[in-house]
């Protein structure tokens, strides 16, 4: 049975020292292989009274629609990550206004950030992962055909918060140059 790169060491299932929880640690040298939840980074994106919706183009949710989001990568906030999304779903460039929610999603394993933003043009296409892109008004949402929960939640949170100033994301330079890539 093949489970993934660790099969072929000497991993065993068992709780480290000084943890609380199973991990997969190695019989010869003791590392410790620690699987944390995922992040999904994403936002609800206007151009002016529309939002933008992208219906999927792979799995899971092939042919629903939704908010552009995706896995964060490593190297990049939440911020830069929900502009990529967008960029890379839906071909568009935004400024990130708020965030406005945080999902919590233990069954999964993931924790969603949702932002607000604006587009910065009315340009926008299909990516790669998405069959079709276009602008809703907040009544001519296909609500019924919203791929994840968390897309739902992210438009009503939205449509909530549309004319408030909310918490905006902090990136500080200074702290940046202490980062490893």
């Amino acid at each position: 049975m093949n489970n993934g790169p660790i099969a072929s060491y000497p991993f065993a299932r068992e709780v480290p020292d000084g943890d609380t929880h199973e991990r997969h640690v190695c019989g010869d040298c003791g590392w410790i292989n620690y699987v944390n939840p995922k992040i999904v980074v994403g936002a609800v994106c206007t151009w002016e009274d529309k939002i933008l919706l992208c219906k999927r183009a792979i799995e899971p949710r092939h042919g629903y629609w939704t908010v552009p989001a995706g896995f964060m990568e490593e190297g990049e906030s939440t911020a830069e990550g929900a502009a990529r999304e967008t960029l890379e779903e839906a071909c568009a460039n935004i400024e990130i206004d708020a965030l406005i929610g945080i999902y919590n999603i233990p069954r999964i394993s993931q924790v969603h950030m949702m932002y607000r933003a604006k587009m910065t043009s009315p340009e926008f296409g299909a990516g790669e992962e998405s069959l079709e892109v276009d602008l809703y008004a907040w009544d001519e949402i296909p609500w019924n055909e919203i791929a994840f929960p968390s897309g739902v939640w992210a438009l009503k949170h939205y449509y909530e918060t549309k004319e408030l100033t909310a918490f905006q994301p902090f990136d500080n330079p200074e702290l940046d140059r202490h980062r490893t890539r």
